[in-house]
This record gives C-alpha cells, structure tokens and sequence, in this order.
C-alpha cells in the first residue's frame, strides 16, 4: 500500500512537473529506487564481457600483424588422458584462439604416459621458439604417479601463460603484477568486479576457498589492488558471519549451492567459480549445472552475481588467450611491450 500511494504520488508530480514531463531520463532518475526495489541483482555476464575482449585481442593481433608480417602468437595445449570435462574445456581454447588468431595444437597424450615422458614433452615446447605459450590441462589423466606441481613449473615462467610456475606464482605474492603471467581464473574474476563499477580499494572481500588455482591468488589480486581480504576454508568458524560482511565476496569451494542466499550482504559482488553437476531428470543430459552459490536465492540480495555457466569459465579462457598474446608480443618486441 505504502508503494502504491508512493508512485501515485510520484505521477502527480509528473504532470505537475514541466522538467519531469519533459524529460523522462530526469523522472526515471527521480524514482529509479522505487522501482529497482523488487529487482534481482544484474546478472554479470562473463560470456559477454569475454566476447569483446577476444574481439579486441583479434584486433590487436591483426594491427599488430600488419607491421610484422610473420607475427604470429602460438599456444601449446598438452593434455594426458581424455577427461570428458577436459576435452569440453579444451575445444573452448582451441575455438577461443582461432577466432582471435591465434595458433593452437593440442598435445593429446595417452592414460600411460607417465612423469618423464611428459617432461620429455613439454621440453621440446620450452625449446620450440615458435612456441610463445604452453599449458597443461588439469587434472592430468595418467596411470602413473606425477607430480603436478614439478609439471607446472617445467613449463618455463615466459612461457607460463597459465600462471602456475612458482616463480609466477612469487611475483604475484610480492605484487609484481606486470613482470609475470597472472593466473587466468583469478584474473577474469578481477576482470568481472572491475566490469561492475564497484570501488575495490577499500573494500571488504571475502574468497571463499584457497586452492592455488583459484582462491589463494585471487586473494592475493585483490590484496594488492587494496581490497581488505579474509580468505575462508574448511576450519573456517562462523562462515555465514564472514560472508555477511563482504562487499565482494569470490567462492570456489567446490561445493554445490554451499553458500546460501541470506547470508550475502544486501548489495555486494558475487563471483562463483564453482561448477559442479547435479542429477536432472528434467534434462535431456540427465543433469544441471550449478555454483558453489545457491543463485536464485543470492541474487536477491547482490548487486551483481555471475551465472554457472557463462559467468567465470569464459573468461578463465579468455584471460588465458590473453596472456598468449602478451607473451608473443614479449617475445617480438623484448622489454617494449
């Protein structure tokens, strides 16, 4: 009732107001807030966003080409096994850099590959100066026993367009931001939050999660972009308590709908890196994919959220298509770029 006599109100004044009358970009303005009053929150759209930045990487590769006519950047993929989601994550890559103009070969090893031989591999590509980018899709799919932390830092820093070499991984922990790659989750994400306009510096995050792939850098990006940052895991008490005060809150726990909507802050920022699978029998796949977010719920309450999917996969791809491109452009021009 209280909203209905407020927008009858609000009409009164319209057609007494000759400025309201006039100008209906000044009346939207005025009552904007009563009408963005049962909105969700703005769906941020990771495959949108990481649409137009691959088209502008097509544009810089070809402008750049133009002037250097044998430029052209060249992305090694390895993979070991044939993992269903592994392969979908990989033709994402491939069809990713053919549209920006990139070279990409996938490296398809068998299950029996076993540490050295995958070694032996990825050797070659440091050597390979055509090469300007090499990854290492995870998780390996082996019989044998490897390491994969000694395989992500056999893949030499300038070549790391992953960002998971250790000394990569180091810049980043010292806030050298320029010099390395950044990790390509972690970046898109700080690509979305700075795509929704909110104020980083100073304000509170909370990342939910603290893999190496994804929680523990994405802390360290908005640590050094002067955010406050607390960093959330298992051991962690009073979760809901933490989240409620977070203006922007990043989650990849792995968790299906773990982070429940009433515990978001009225207002923040939500990324959800998570993607997990859950029974369907509505669908012809047999199954959904959904967040570690529970989104119907949270995006009641957030400003912005990200969907699963097209919310951080693309741009996980993206970033990555990203650093390919710096990393030939680096290897072209030297310390220029």
């Amino acid at each position: 009732m209280a909203l209905t006599g407020f927008l009858v109100r609000g009409l009164h004044c319209y057609r007494k107001n000759s400025c309201l009358k006039t100008n209906s970009v000044c009346f939207l303005q005025t009552f904007s807030p009563i009408f963005q009053l049962e909105e969700y929150g703005k769906l941020l759209s990771g495959s949108d966003i990481a649409e137009k930045i691959q088209t502008s990487l097509c544009d810089q590769v070809q402008k750049f080409k133009l002037h250097h006519s044998c430029f052209t950047p060249q992305l090694a993929i390895v993979q070991v096994g044939a993992r269903k989601d592994s392969n979908t994550y990989i033709r994402m890559k491939m069809k990713a850099a053919e549209k920006i103009g990139i070279i990409a070969t996938h490296f398809c090893l068998p299950s029996t590959t076993n540490q050295t031989e995958l070694l032996k591999t990825i050797s070659h590509l440091n050597l390979n100066p055509s090469v300007h980018g090499i990854i290492v899709q995870m998780p390996l799919d082996s019989a044998n026993m490897i390491d994969s932390t000694l395989i992500t830092d056999s893949v030499i820093p300038n070549k790391d367009v992953d960002g998971l070499n250790t000394i990569n991984q180091g810049k980043l922990a010292v806030g050298d931001l320029a010099s390395g790659f950044l990790p390509c989750t972690p970046n898109g994400c700080m690509e979305l939050i700075r795509r929704t306009g909110i104020l980083i510096e100073g304000s509170k995050a909370v990342v939910v999660g603290r893999s190496k792939i994804v929680g523990t850098p994405t802390a360290e990006l908005l640590k050094w972009h002067n955010a406050t940052v607390t960093i959330c895991h298992s051991k962690t008490k009073n979760l809901p308590e933490v989240i409620a005060d977070a203006d922007i809150l990043v989650v990849g726990i792995g968790q299906p709908n773990m982070v429940k909507g009433d515990w978001i802050k009225p207002g923040a920022v939500v990324i959800d890196c998570g993607i997990n699978s859950l029974p369907d029998t509505k669908r012809s796949t047999g199954y959904r994919l959904v967040g570690d977010v529970d989104f119907e719920k949270a995006r009641k309450r957030a400003s912005w959220i990200t969907p699963v999917p097209g919310g951080v996969g693309p741009m996980t791809v993206t970033m990555l298509m990203k650093n390919t491109v710096f990393a030939a452009l680096k290897s072209t021009l030297g310390n220029k770029v």
